[in-house]
């Protein structure tokens, strides 16, 4: 571990772990966005790699987009006044909206090449990734820099993609015995490749994820401490 990474740890262990998207603060696990794909569609390998496609070509792209698009209203408060919030809400929700939805139009032929007829299975929830929270929360947040709409779309897609496929490859095996396909046991809850199936499913990994988060937080935390103290021990050595 370098000595920044430690020192940032050290004194806002709550701040590094909240720039974490893929682990530590998964969009999904920590803050229950995206839910409706994962449960309804990741009932397989092969679905989630698609969502998990979808969802990369998409998020990125729209976010930037619409992070130059709203300049035109932006929000530099994070608690504005509610005369700021009524006039600059709904024009920014548009343009969020509106944004991914022609990032969607661009990625679609891309998805269809790739896939071709298995996107059919996807049905109406990949156009309705257009609207979900996960792509489009940002409308109501202080504006954002291109270089973070990037660094923290990138971020929140490798979290995103990681819980798809990990939770389709779960569901699939234990509802139909296979793992993309190739059979690996027999079905141990067929009951898992329904959607009430997918929230028990997705309910006991989000439990494992967070305990498992809470070891890893509390054990960087430590690391660091003890890393710091030890260089404050070398320089204090030194300059005595």
């Amino acid at each position: 571990m370098r000595r920044a990474k430690a020192e940032l740890i050290v004194k806002d262990p709550g701040k590094f772990a909240h720039h974490d998207r893929v682990f530590l603060n998964n969009p999904v696990v920590m803050q229950g966005m995206g839910l409706a794909p994962l449960v309804v569609l990741a009932t397989s390998g092969q679905n989630a790699v698609m969502l998990a496609a979808a969802v990369a070509l998409l998020l990125v792209p729209s976010r930037v987009l619409a992070c130059l698009l709203s300049r035109l209203v932006p929000l530099y408060d994070e608690d504005p006044a509610p005369e700021t919030l009524q006039k600059k809400l709904l024009p920014r929700a548009l343009v969020y909206g509106f944004s991914t939805a022609v990032v969607y139009l661009a990625v679609y032929p891309i998805l269809n090449m790739l896939f071709g007829t298995g996107l059919l299975s996807l049905g109406i929830y990949l156009p309705m990734l257009t609207v979900e929270p996960l792509l489009t929360y940002r409308f109501g947040r202080v504006q954002e820099t291109v270089r973070k709409a990037v660094s923290k779309g990138l971020r929140i897609t490798v979290g995103y993609a990681l819980l798809l496929v990990l939770l389709g490859c779960i569901r699939e095996w234990l509802a139909a015995g296979t793992v993309f396909g190739v059979a690996v046991s027999r079905p141990v809850l067929p009951m898992a490749g329904m959607p009430a199936g997918g929230f028990i499913v997705l309910g006991v990994l989000c439990a494992v994820w967070r305990a498992l988060a809470a070891k890893r937080r509390a054990y960087l935390t430590k690391e660091a401490g003890n890393l710091v103290d030890v260089h404050s021990q070398k320089e204090a050595d030194r300059e005595g």
